[in-house]
């Protein structure tokens, strides 16, 4: 029995539960609380990393996960490679969602708007580099 543990700042669309139920055969979706949430959709773009507050998250992750859980990581670049890497080492699984991006533009005149729908397609494990 696999989990499916969600670090990202919004929540998750019931296409993406579906395709991690069904797909990644996982048997429970934890979504990170509300103070994970908030570190997480919070990261300082302009000092270093807050690895303390990071270091809160991964406290987090420890107490929910077990070995071979997926965990879905999306977020400020720096932030995910952080947690990633610590995935990688403690035996979870860290995948992102994919998606293919459509763009509706509409004619008004001399105006020209553009709508940007993104459709989830699936998820893909994060891998590294083995060379």
């Amino acid at each position: 029995m696999k989990n499916f543990i969600v670090l990202m700042s919004h929540d998750m669309s019931e296409t993406q539960k579906n395709d991690a139920y069904e797909n990644l055969k996982v048997t429970k979706i934890i979504e990170a609380p509300p103070e994970i949430k908030k570190i997480w959709g919070n990261i300082d773009p302009i000092s270093d990393l807050d690895i303390k507050n990071l270091d809160k998250v991964i406290l987090w992750i420890n107490e929910i996960s077990n070995e071979q859980d997926y965990i879905l990581v999306q977020g400020e670049f720096g932030a995910t490679f952080y947690i990633v890497d610590y995935c990688f080492k403690n035996n979870l699984i860290p995948v992102y969602a994919t998606s293919v991006r459509r763009v509706e533009e509409i004619r008004e005149g001399d105006k020209v708007l553009t709508n940007r729908v993104f459709v989830h397609e699936g998820y893909r494990k994060y891998i590294r580099y083995e060379k």
